[in-house]
This record gives C-alpha cells, sequence and structure tokens, in this order.
C-alpha cells in the first residue's frame, strides 16, 4: 500500500449546496496531513467521507487500502477519530471513559491495563485516573480525549479541529503527542482553521467553498502561490493608508497584518518609492517599508481573496 489515503474526484452535495467539490490528493502512512480552511469550507464533510461515515456524491476514496462506500466497517475499525466536539462522558472518571472506549473497539481483555496506563501517562493524568472528567480543565480533556480516541492504537487519526477553546500551552503539548504519534508510524490528518497549526503539517491542503485552492509543503507553498513580492509598511493612521494603497494600479493585494500592511506588488524594489511617495503625498506618517518574504497566513488570505 504506496498511500493510506487516496480519493478522487471526491464530491459531496446536500441538495443545491455542493460541500465537497471535485477534490484529489494522496497521503502517505506516517504523514502529517493538514487541512485548513474557514468555517463551512467543507473540511469536516471530507473527512466525514473518508471515516466511512458519509458517502459521496460522486468520486471514490480509498482509506487503509478499503473504498470507504463499500468497506466502511473496515476503516472504522482501523482509525482514531476525534473532533472538535470532545466525545467524552462528563459524569464518567477518566478510567472509565478509557474503559469504555476500550469496549467500543472491542479491545483484547489482556491488552487494556497496558494502554490504558500509556494514555493516562500521555494525558499528564497519573494518579487522578478517578477523577470525574467534569472536574478536569479543558486541556487535560482534550489530552484524555486523544487518549480515548488511540487507546485501540489505530493506523490513522483524524483530528477535526481537535483545538479549538484551548489555551496555546495545551495546544503546543498536543501537537507534541501528534508527532510522536507520527513517528511511530501513525498517519495523522488534522482540520484546523488556525494558520500557526498549519505550519506544523507536512503537507497542507487548502480549502475553500468546497474546492482545494492549494495542496503542498507549507514552505513551498509560501515560495510559490503568491503572484508578486510581499511589502510590509508600517504607517498611521493604518486604515486610511489601506484605502489609498488599494486605490494604486501597482497593488495586487493590500492586507491588513496585525498593526502593518502587507501589499502585494509585482517587483518590491521598485514599487517601495512609488508606495512611499503616494503615502506622504497623503499626509499618511510612513515609519518602516520594506520587502518581506510572506508568511503562510499572507498566502491564505491571497488565495482566499482571489477566489
Amino acid at each position: 500500500m504506496d498511500y493510506v489515503i487516496e480519493i478522487k474526484d471526491l464530491t459531496k452535495k446536500f441538495k443545491d449546496l455542493i460541500a465537497v467539490d471535485h477534490v484529489n490528493f494522496k497521503i502517505k502512512k506516517g504523514e502529517v496531513f493538514g487541512l485548513l480552511g474557514p468555517n463551512g469550507a467543507g473540511k469536516s464533510t471530507l473527512v466525514r467521507m473518508l471515516c466511512g461515515i458519509l458517502d459521496p456524491t460522486k468520486g471514490a476514496a480509498s482509506v487503509l487500502g478499503y473504498d470507504t462506500v463499500k468497506k466502511p466497517e473496515e476503516i472504522k475499525k482501523r482509525i482514531g477519530y476525534m473532533s472538535q466536539n470532545i466525545s467524552l462522558y462528563q459524569d464518567l472518571t477518566v478510567e472509565e471513559n478509557l474503559d469504555l472506549f476500550a469496549y467500543i473497539y472491542e479491545m483484547p481483555k489482556e491488552e487494556i491495563s497496558k494502554r490504558k496506563s500509556e494514555m493516562i501517562e500521555m494525558a499528564g493524568l497519573k494518579g487522578r485516573e478517578r477523577d470525574l472528567v467534569s472536574t478536569l480543565s479543558g486541556g487535560l480533556k482534550q489530552r484524555i480525549a486523544l487518549g480515548c480516541t488511540t487507546i485501540q492504537a489505530p493506523e490513522l487519526l483524524f483530528l477535526d479541529e481537535p483545538t479549538v477553546g484551548i489555551d496555546p500551552i495545551s495546544r503546543q503539548i498536543f501537537w507534541s503527542h501528534i508527532y510522536s504519534m507520527a513517528e511511530r508510524g501513525v498517519t495523522c490528518f488534522v482540520t484546523t482553521h488556525y494558520i500557526d497549526e498549519a505550519e506544523h503539517c507536512g503537507t497542507l491542503a487548502i480549502m475553500y467553498k468546497g474546492r482545494m485552492i492549494a495542496l503542498g509543503p507549507p514552505n513551498e507553498l509560501k515560495k510559490t502561490k503568491l503572484k508578486g513580492e510581499l511589502v510590509e509598511i508600517s504607517c498611521e493612521p493604518l486604515m486610511k493608508a489601506a484605502e489609498i494603497l488599494t486605490g494604486l494600479p501597482i497593488c495586487m493585494d493590500v492586507m491588513l497584518h496585525g498593526t502593518t500592511l502587507h501589499v502585494e506588488v509585482e517587483q518590491a524594489t521598485r514599487a517601495i518609492p512609488e508606495l512611499t511617495k503616494a503615502l506622504k503625498e497623503r499626509n499618511i506618517s510612513v515609519n518602516n517599508i520594506n520587502k518581506i518574504m510572506p508568511g503562510l497566513e499572507d498566502i491564505f488570505v491571497s488565495l482566499i481573496e482571489r477566489e
């Protein structure tokens, strides 16, 4: 099996809405694959089709060598799935939740005790096995949810917006666990709308309105997906400057980036003097103006606006 996931022209329609529109890609074993897109882009629908929960309207998908329509139960036995709505039973203890998931996955009894200990250790909950899940912080709930999802040692792990609503430190700890699993050969498929999380992925697909509009390693996308070059401008007042620059023919795109503006132009060295002059003539105080390398956020915003 060369690829853990192969999909061809995968499409899903709900009446007049095309939620996923002719998507194609392949994922290798042990890869951390990211699916980035705004809410409503079709990410969760795509994942549910790959898990064998939804049938596609058109196209085909193979997961772990099984057709998602013909052999969905075989796929479900071999994968883990964790959604943004953490699927834990709040009135059960940490240990009881792990026991329940082990039962659902029909694990052999002789394996359960060892795997439970490993998952409790991973979650940092040693000594708190009998605590009710409802008493745990959001970050700990997320980690034990990951433990429940992976207690059966899946070959492939789907993580659908798994870090929504948790603090940055918990997100960082979560990603360290993802990398550890990938190093052991587990393929991880992560959907997110956080740009910084997308940077963690070996391969990244960007979805918008059901369509895949970019695919490749994050660093490669930064180098190839911007039509021109990028200029960063620190100036005051910022919004007035953005309005002025938007009206200039040399500006291909103007993006607000924190307290600065990122302006896409054909050639930065030639455009910088013209941009500076245009702003100063309209009483904009220019503090700094430089050519910069684009970040993933610049690529994401530019691709979405282009669409």
